[in-house]
């Protein structure tokens, strides 16, 4: 379908769907903004304590422990 650049409808329309882009994308925004605070406080509070993670192997069945433990300090000491 053509439509006519001059048609004052046809501009509305296109600055309306212009307009909604816009607000899904700071949406978008909003949320990748949320979740990547959620992903740090989780990474602080690991970084900050020893974590175990407890699995099975695939083949044998015998259990693996992994230990992880970090020296980092994430939170500058004022």
């Amino acid at each position: 379908m053509i439509q006519d650049k001059g048609d004052p409808v046809a501009q509305v329309d296109r600055h309306q769907d212009i307009e909604q882009l816009v607000k899904r994308l700071n949406m978008l925004d909003e949320r990748l903004d949320s979740l990547d605070t959620m992903v740090t406080s989780i990474v602080e509070r690991v970084m900050g304590r020893p974590l175990t993670i407890g699995v099975s192997c695939p083949k044998c069945g015998q259990p693996i422990q992994i230990d992880i433990t970090s020296s980092v300090r994430l939170r500058g000491k004022e």
